[in-house]
């Protein structure tokens, strides 16, 4: 039997409202503030009826994965949330994603930084780097080595590309402590280059931590967790 709206609004609020308490605790344990994390939802997981309990919810922020599926919903769903982008970001398709997002978390490539620049809108394109910090062959992002030269091309584009932080993605483990070392080398990445790069980017942003390790990320400074569909599935966050 197909679950009513009635239902299913009430499951996505309650399993929501443990996420959102999961993430103040982690907050309050690190010394920050309440408003100091945000919670993204992937969409990718989410089909029209669920992404209309999403906003029933209160979720106001969501992640879209694929440029043509970023298209489509927005059609559907327009101004109801705020929209990043947190899929691998091929060149070609950066001038269907441009525009349609405030931020885009995954930039990798001084190729990329320059194709955004060229699609960029009046009001600029912000982005954060991803950064391969756990060095995994199947994760994308650059190496910490190379993290300046991404800046350094988001610099040149005279305020057209505008970096606000970093991204990463954890390895898969059984043992959430396992991945908390990804998390402090990230944090501890921004705070390095922060001060030489004030002048040009603010890089408050960190977005850190999926639903298997989001409580760990916050501890460690998330600012963006991106929350899949430990939301709308049948296992606990």
């Amino acid at each position: 039997m197909r679950e009513s709206e009635e239902a299913l609004e009430t499951r996505v609020w309650r399993r929501l409202a443990i996420v959102r308490e999961n993430v103040a605790a982690a907050l309050e344990r690190s010394g920050r503030g309440p408003d100091e994390a945000r919670i993204l939802v992937a969409s990718k997981y989410y089909a029209p009826e669920q992404m209309r309990a999403l906003a029933a919810a209160g979720v106001d922020l969501l992640g879209e994965n694929r440029a043509q599926d970023l298209a489509a919903k927005q059609e559907t769903f327009g101004d109801a949330f705020e929209w990043h982008f947190i899929g691998h970001l091929q060149r070609r398709k950066a001038k269907d994603v441009v525009g349609r997002v405030g931020l885009i978390h995954s930039v990798d490539s001084v190729a990329l930084v320059e194709e955004l620049a060229k699609r960029a809108p009046e009001e600029g394109v912000e982005i954060l780097v991803q950064v391969n910090v756990s060095g995994e062959e199947s994760k994308y992002g650059v190496s910490e080595g190379d993290v300046e030269r991404i800046l350094e091309a988001a610099a040149g584009t005279e305020g057209r590309v505008r970096a606000r932080g970093f991204m990463t993605i954890a390895p898969a483990v059984e043992r959430v402590e396992d991945v908390r070392y990804v998390f402090t080398k990230l944090r501890a990445i921004r705070d390095r280059l922060r001060g030489c790069w004030g002048p040009h980017f603010e890089l408050s942003e960190l977005s850190m931590g999926m639903s298997n390790d989001y409580i760990v990320a916050v501890e460690q400074g998330a600012t963006l967790v991106r929350i899949g569909r430990t939301i709308i599935g049948g296992d606990g966050p």
